[in-house]
């Protein structure tokens, strides 16, 4: 009997009553209920989030308004929360409910709602306190009930932190707008100082060069004075000089007026003496005066003489006070020169001190002026709407830019090749519930092991290629799912079924009915392995494992490649995967088939538990 002869009398069989034909049809629509009602009913869930009731309690009792510019009124105030709920119910992410506390805790412990969201009442208060000496971090409470719906929790987590970060970009917009604010009144209250400090510069370079031609003038004062000094000094000494011969002069003067003056007061009693001594020589009166007449000229003279020596006397006297007065002035002079001196040489001094610190000012006054402007260059010139825009930059300095190699256009799309798969393994383990594996009438006429073997292969090999064909037209039309490879992906839903009938097939050569249970248990552990939802590396070591052995995983790679528009030599080595299972699978079978044409036991004779 040759194979097509052996796939017709199974078809026949399975065809041959009405009831054989519905089982037939039902079995293999089995894949096609499983892939598309599930994907169906998971085509989009998230385009269904507006419908998910959520209650928002807002209890905010707002906050004054940080200033942000001197117009600002004091009594201005802001309340977050309200903006927060009025962006949340725009945005239409869920249906957002808003209630009171007490309704909210009951619509969340019945079920109405699947999470509330509270708003606090100092929420406000806590998003301006950055501003103030007791800065706290504001709060947004969430409460969940699993007993309602476990993702429901994970949404909520996900939506709160969602809102917390739109609430700080906000909230950092308006910080960072009011700092840049702040920083543009510096900036420009620095070009006023830069002004200033360019004036004073100017001011301190003049003052520094007039210090300069001061210090020289004093310095050539102070040099003058010095020489006044000693040329005072000189003349003091010479004048005390002077002085000092002036006085013995005088007082040479003095007493030889004084000697003449005695002789002058002594000629009265003189000429008496000689008129006595005459008168008593015996000489007549007239004798006598004849010898006074004689002397009495002389004695005039001697008046005379005694006149002209005072006067003389006098005159040097006078000449010997004013020697004298003159020493004492020339001394005064020296002394006050001195003191001049000293005075000119401290005023030097200062005059020095005064230019060097004139220069250090001018320098200073330099630096500050450049250290100013400087500062101006480095604080960009501002515009409102400037600071916008780097406000919004501050609060939100990173923008994900997202791009995909390959990309699934949803939810559904995104796991359809896992549960395309699944449905591949699941139809052809349901049609070995009524396909006979292997045809017991070749197997006892010892008919050609491999025909028989590729008989029972290829039976439900094309019953599952009819289901794969079903599937992908469910995807396709109904659903609307979009391939970027569609042959291709169809040819792996096709190899992925064949495949999968080498591999029951083997096990039900060999076990028999518990071959057949060992396909379910083979499912299961492919169900977790595949990395279908979560990626592989997120299993536990041991299944991990399983993950690059068993062929569910290796199917649902290929379909993705092909169904996103992926990486093709990455699918042709997942179809080489599977063609080493067909292969190893179809040659296990072949072995079953060949011990079973040349031994036969009883349990060959006994019907299966399982069809």
């Amino acid at each position: 009997m040759k194979v097509p002869a052996m796939i017709a009398a199974e078809l026949r069989r399975l065809t041959a009553s009405k009831m054989g034909i519905i089982a037939l049809v039902a079995l293999v629509c089995v894949p096609i209920l499983y892939g598309g009602l599930y994907l169906w009913a998971n085509q989009d869930p998230y385009a269904k989030f507006p419908e998910v009731p959520v209650a928002l309690v807002v209890d905010d009792e707002g906050a004054p308004a940080p200033t942000t510019d001197a117009t600002q009124q004091a009594d201005d105030t802001v309340n977050y929360g309200e903006d927060v709920a009025d962006n949340l119910i725009d945005g239409n992410a869920f249906d957002w409910q808003r209630m009171t506390e007490d309704e909210a805790a009951e619509a969340l412990r019945t079920g109405s709602v699947d999470f509330t969201v509270t708003i606090p009442s100092d929420f406000s208060a806590a998003l301006t306190s950055a501003a103030g000496d007791d800065p706290h971090q504001a709060r947004i409470d969430l409460e969940t009930n699993d007993a309602n719906n476990y993702l429901a929790s994970s949404m909520g987590t996900q939506a709160v932190e969602k809102i917390r970060s739109s609430v700080a970009e906000m909230v950092g917009s308006e910080a960072a707008e009011r700092l840049l604010t702040g920083l543009s009144e510096v900036r420009d209250n620095l070009v006023t100082a830069v002004d200033g400090a360019t004036q004073l510069a100017d001011g301190a370079t003049t003052a520094a060069s007039g210090s300069a031609t001061l210090a020289d003038g004093t310095s050539q004062l102070a040099s003058g004075t010095a020489q006044l000094a000693s040329g005072a000094n000189t003349l003091a000494a010479g004048a005390q000089q002077v002085s000092d011969g002036n006085r013995q002069l005088a007082d040479v003067a003095d007493r030889a007026g004084a000697v003449v003056q005695q002789a002058t007061n002594a000629l009265p009693q003189v000429r008496a003496d000689i008129q006595a001594l005459l008168a008593d020589q015996g000489l007549a009166q007239e004798e006598i005066d004849q010898v006074l007449a004689t002397l009495d000229p002389l004695g005039t003279r001697l008046q005379e003489g005694n006149t002209t020596v005072q006067a003389a006397v006098g005159k040097v006297d006078q000449l010997a006070d004013g020697a004298a007065a003159v020493a004492s002035g020339a001394s005064q002079l020296a002394s006050g020169a001195s003191t001049a001196a000293s005075g000119a040489a401290a005023v030097n001094d200062g005059a020095v001190q005064l230019r060097d610190g004139l220069a250090t000012l001018s320098d200073g006054a330099a630096q500050l002026r450049d250290g100013l402007a400087d500062g101006v260059a480095r604080i960009p010139a501002s515009t409102p709407e400037l600071r916008e825009k780097q406000a919004d930059t501050i609060a939100d300095p990173v923008k994900v830019s997202s791009d995909k190699v390959a990309s699934a256009e949803d939810y559904g799309a995104g796991l359809a090749p896992f549960f395309a798969a699944l449905s591949a393994w699941i139809g052809i383990y349901a049609l070995f519930l009524i396909v006979k594996p292997i045809s017991r009438r070749a197997v006892t006429a010892l008919h050609s092991p491999i025909r028989v073997t590729l008989a029972g292969w290829l039976t439900p090999a094309m019953l599952g290629a009819v289901q794969m064909l079903g599937l992908m037209g469910i995807l396709a039309i109904t659903l609307g799912f979009t391939f970027d490879n569609p042959i291709g992906t169809l040819g792996v839903l096709m190899a992925a079924s064949a495949t999968f009938a080498a591999i029951i097939l083997a096990l039900n050569v060999w076990l028999g009915s518990v071959g057949q249970f060992l396909g379910l248990v083979l499912m299961v552990l492919q169900l977790v392995t595949a990395g279908g939802t979560f990626p592989w590396q997120t299993l536990p070591a041991p299944l991990a494992a399983l993950h690059h052995v068993l062929p569910l995983g290796y199917v649902v790679d290929a379909m993705r490649q092909l169904m996103y528009g992926g990486d093709l030599a990455r699918a042709g080595w997942d179809l080489a995967v599977l063609g080493m299972w067909l292969v190893g699978a179809l040659a296990l079978a072949a072995i079953g088939v060949t011990r079973m044409t040349h031994r036969r036991t009883l349990r060959d004779l006994q019907p299966s538990l399982i069809g």
